[in-house]
């Protein structure tokens, strides 16, 4: 008997027809749409006469360009605007699943899906969106695609793709209290670096990946794509099926009893083989944060941006101007640095657990009053539990304000933008250069550290906080 991967039984399986020493036409289960990367694509069924072929596996959800107050009111800026509006009429004139500004089911992309039901164990989930990869947490081969191949997916929900190599990634141990899922793939990114899973899907297992939530798996696939990876997944167990149960689009009685029984068939078959495997220790990881301008310079919050004389000569140019960028120095210390904005949010930490860890820790204190913090759910069902739980009572006290639902300061898309020159420690996957904001500067962290340092005003470690 062939002794698979759980990325070769899922691929496999969704393979239409193959091209000799080509692409597959992988067939794709569900495909989520938002306002950004869409409008062309429907432009082009348009220009071609053709409809959505299978309208019922498509979903669309504002979130980049939405505003995170007076969602009530009309979008003042126009293009955000327009973008909102026209993915509403293609929705509509289509015939597809829209969850627009104010719906219940409103909110980022990447974690609408899932706490839906509408991401299940063993689909291949495809959206014009990089962090496409979050879905993986559930045992998904899923991925970001091109605004043509968004196309290609609505006229055939099929699209042509080269299958990737395959790496697993094992975390064991037990991590320290203070030591999220951010941190867990920020320190893993820091490791391999930025390219270091290109043209790889990954697989991660181990005993911490089996002991993470299925919100904190998510964090870990969200950021595969920062690795270079195509795309990352871990493999269903117990604690995919409990979170999945009862939600509206998962199957129900009889249907979900049987599904159960195929998903648990979704795993790593004994003595598979992967093209490449790395294996990590949990107790080598700290909080972290990252000094420069890419998700790969991430490094213990209680180590020292690293000297110049460490890197090597063919990236000593860029390693400066990143820092020159950053106004930062080799060797420095980023421990008591002033910081201006702190930003709780986004498809890798908007979600349910990260408010519940972020007011937990600031609960009791003040916010620093050099500090402007967004805090911003990634869904309104995210933002009604916040509230149904309490948790906005926490934050009002400690002097933080709740924002609705969106993409926010993750890119500045939108209102919410950092000014140029300041400094953002942000719970999002990405530290561009202007990525939040022209000249704005950010460091990238998990929902503990930016808790701390919004205490404080100054990027600080939560064990220093706790030991006082």
């Amino acid at each position: 008997m062939k002794v698979l991967t759980l990325f070769d039984k899922i691929w496999d399986s969704h393979v239409v027809s193959s091209i000799d020493d080509g692409p597959v036409q992988l067939y794709i289960d569900r495909h989520y749409c938002h306002e950004v990367t869409s409008p062309q694509a429907f432009d082009g069924l348009r220009n071609r006469g053709l409809k959505v072929f299978r309208p019922q596996n498509t979903f669309c959800t504002a979130d980049h360009n939405t505003p995170t107050i007076d969602q009530d009111k009309p979008v003042k800026d126009t293009v955000s605007r327009l973008q909102l509006e026209t993915l509403k009429k293609n929705a509509e004139e289509f015939g597809l699943s829209f969850f627009g500004l104010g719906h219940e089911k409103n909110g980022i992309v990447h974690v609408v899906g899932p706490e839906n039901g509408l991401t299940l164990p063993g689909m291949t989930i495809v959206c014009g969106d990089s962090h496409t990869s979050t879905h993986g947490a559930f045992g998904c081969v899923a991925f970001g695609v091109g605004t043509s191949e968004v196309e290609m997916t609505f006229a055939t929900q099929c699209i042509l793709q080269p299958k990737p190599l395959k790496m697993r990634i094992v975390v064991d141990g037990k991590l320290d209290r203070y030591v999220t899922a951010k941190d867990v793939i920020l320190y893993i990114i820091s490791k391999i670096g930025t390219g270091g899973a290109t043209g790889y899907f990954i697989e991660y297992a181990g005993e911490t990946i089996r002991n993470m939530s299925m919100e904190e798996r998510m964090t870990v696939c969200n950021m595969s794509i920062e690795a270079g990876a195509r795309g990352g997944m871990i493999a269903p167990d117990e604690k995919t099926f409990e979170y999945l149960k009862g939600r509206e689009y998962a199957p129900k009685g009889d249907d979900w009893d049987k599904a159960v029984e195929r998903w648990k068939n979704l795993k790593t078959d004994e003595g598979a083989t992967f093209d490449k495997e790395i294996i990590f220790n949990a107790s080598d990881i700290s909080p972290m944060i990252t000094y420069g301008t890419n998700p790969g310079t991430g490094i213990s919050i209680q180590e020292n941006i690293p000297e110049i004389n460490s890197i090597e000569d063919a990236s000593k140019s860029s390693f400066t101007k990143m820092l020159d960028y950053m106004g930062f120095v080799s060797g420095e210390k980023l421990l008591g640095k002033p910081v201006d904005y702190v930003f709780l949010g986004s498809c890798t930490n908007g979600r349910i657990e990260d408010f519940r860890a972020f007011a937990e820790f600031v609960k009791g204190k003040k916010k620093a009053e050099n500090i402007t913090a967004w805090i911003v759910p990634g869904s309104k069902k995210v933002e009604k539990e916040v509230i149904k739980e309490g948790l906005v009572d926490i934050l009002n006290a400690a002097g933080f304000e709740m924002r609705q639902p969106g993409c926010s300061a993750c890119l500045a898309m939108n209102d919410d933008k950092v000014p140029a020159g300041k400094y953002a420690v942000s719970t999002s996957n990405r530290n561009f250069e202007g990525r939040q904001g022209p000249g704005s500067r950010t460091l990238l962290a998990g929902p503990l550290v930016a808790a701390a340092t919004a205490i404080t005003g100054v990027i600080t470690d939560p064990h220093d906080i706790d030991a006082k």
